[in-house]
């Protein structure tokens, strides 16, 4: 081989992570060669999908089997050894490294791709659309009676927790939650009846009809609630500006977590992800893309 031959090669294999590999069942995975198996939370569904389609594109030879479920049953799967990635809205506690550390003799690495919001919805005849973090507390503990809230799920789910976690701080939901399935299911429950008022992911309620990515969906209305940063009362809505800027109460991330000591479609798929292409899509999918610098500038606008 030649000496620029040799350089191409060290720089397509430095491009791609390394050029270790792994050999399982006679076959032996690559970065852009081989079948992963990968647990995502629900609530991400749609941008993930897309997120994989452009993969997949880019690397013929490299296939990821997704399953979509709650939160709890993703990180469930990661401690399995078919599942080595899982993408959902929490990294890893010490107590849960030191367990991987125990029984796999590695630790996994993890980090934030993106952020999310949780957005609250409500039917296109209520006359409610602007609520306070007091007033979604009333309603999630059953204090609030004139409002039905329903859930992507009561137990397990991403959504639920973030509830539970930082908007009743510890406290459970009441026993006037009601649990849909899924994020399409909590629209259409919403859609359909003017007392509801929905939680769901921001990434899920897009308008993707709009070929500008700026609108959610016209099934229901999304609410405004309190800024958390603002001068002054203001309410805003879960737009990527203000998740952004936590002017939103109610933003998450998404992490993902591997599993992986090895080169192998796991890790160029969360190179993808953090990178132009992968960060793009998420941005296109109404998300914040942590890995993208983007400047913001006042502005005066004259009547």
């Amino acid at each position: 081989m030649t000496g620029k031959g040799f350089l191409t090669g060290v720089a397509v294999c430095l491009l791609l992570g390394g050029c270790k590999s792994n050999t399982k069942g006679g076959s032996q995975e690559t970065p852009t060669h081989g079948t992963i198996h990968i647990s995502v939370d629900e609530s991400f569904k749609p941008v993930i999908d897309s997120q994989i389609k452009v993969f997949e594109s880019s690397f013929p030879d490299a296939h990821i089997i997704v399953d979509y479920e709650p939160e709890a049953q993703c990180l469930r799967d990661l401690t399995t050894d078919s599942t080595r990635l899982v993408l959902v809205t929490r990294g890893l506690t010490v107590q849960e490294e030191d367990f991987y550390q125990d029984s796999f003799h590695m630790r996994p690495r993890y980090g934030v791709l993106a952020l999310d919001a949780v957005a609250v919805i409500v039917n296109n005849r209520s006359k409610d659309s602007i609520f306070s973090i007091r007033q979604l507390q009333d309603m999630l503990s059953g204090k609030d009676t004139d409002h039905q809230p329903v859930m992507d799920g009561v137990t397990a789910t991403s959504t639920v927790r973030f509830a539970m976690d930082s908007i009743l701080h510890g406290q459970p939901l009441g026993k006037n939650v009601m649990a849909a399935r899924g994020a399409e299911a909590v629209v259409d429950y919403v859609a359909e009846n003017p007392r509801a008022v929905g939680f769901v992911g921001a990434s899920s309620i897009g308008d993707r009809t709009d070929p500008n990515d700026t609108t959610f969906s016209k099934k229901v209305k999304v609410a405004a609630l309190q800024c958390v940063s603002c001068l002054g009362p203001t309410n805003v809505r879960p737009y990527q500006g203000n998740i952004a800027l936590r002017r939103y109460p109610l933003v998450r991330s998404l992490y993902y977590i591997l599993k992986e000591n090895f080169s192998g479609i796991g890790s160029n798929f969360v190179n993808f992800l953090q990178f132009e292409r992968g960060q793009l899509i998420f941005s296109k999918s109404y998300m914040w893309p942590v890995g993208m610098s983007f400047q913001i500038r006042d502005v005066q606008i004259s009547q």
